[in-house]
């Protein structure tokens, strides 16, 4: 998958490499604090090895067919990303995930990113069922899941250990077909 505008100008979503741990870092430094209300991210990248392993990570299942990256680009700069965290091609099923830094926010950026990805995981490897787990006081991206036309599955309680607190995760998906329903409507 090579860069693709995202409907502007300004925006694309592109490859995110090990090469670029550099760059990643920055801009996790960036959104570190905002990123990591919600997501362990900035504790895991947290110097330029870890970045580089973080990236090299998603290479690996990039490479292994179990998962992928791609960077949110504004103006050229990394400002977020969206990612299959988990890719299973046997079983038909993908758990997309998202972030982004708070300079970025407000701009549609991960509803459009993530619908390229998604639609790419339906109609390009054959999934049948795309999953969007979320801490039930992350508004911002319950409101991506809906907009992305998912259901609320259901509520795991308890069942995060995320910075030394037990939190509830809701789980949200969509089917390929309800998918490819939504994406040729209206």
């Amino acid at each position: 998958m090579h860069a693709i505008s995202l409907g502007d100008d300004s925006a694309e979503l592109g490859p995110l490499e090990p090469w670029q741990a550099g760059e990643f870092l920055a801009h996790v430094d960036r959104g570190r604090e905002f990123i990591g209300r919600f997501n362990g991210l900035p504790d895991v990248v947290t110097d330029l090895e870890s970045s580089r392993a973080f990236l090299q990570s998603y290479a690996q299942r990039a490479a292994a067919d179990t998962g992928r990256i791609r960077g949110i680009r504004v103006d050229g700069g990394l400002v977020g990303a969206v990612v299959l965290r988990r890719l299973d091609l046997g079983q038909g099923i993908a758990e997309a995930g998202c972030w982004l830094e708070p300079a970025a926010v407000g701009r549609g950026l991960v509803t459009r990113s993530a619908r390229v990805l998604i639609d790419w995981a339906v109609r390009e490897r054959g999934i049948h069922r795309v999953e969007w787990w979320v801490c039930p006081e992350n508004e911002p991206s319950i409101a991506v899941a809906r907009r992305l036309g998912m259901s609320k599955d259901g509520v795991l309680r308890e069942s995060y250990l995320y910075r030394g607190k037990r939190h509830d995760e809701e789980i949200w998906s969509v089917t390929a077909p309800e998918w490819i329903r939504g994406s040729t409507a209206g």
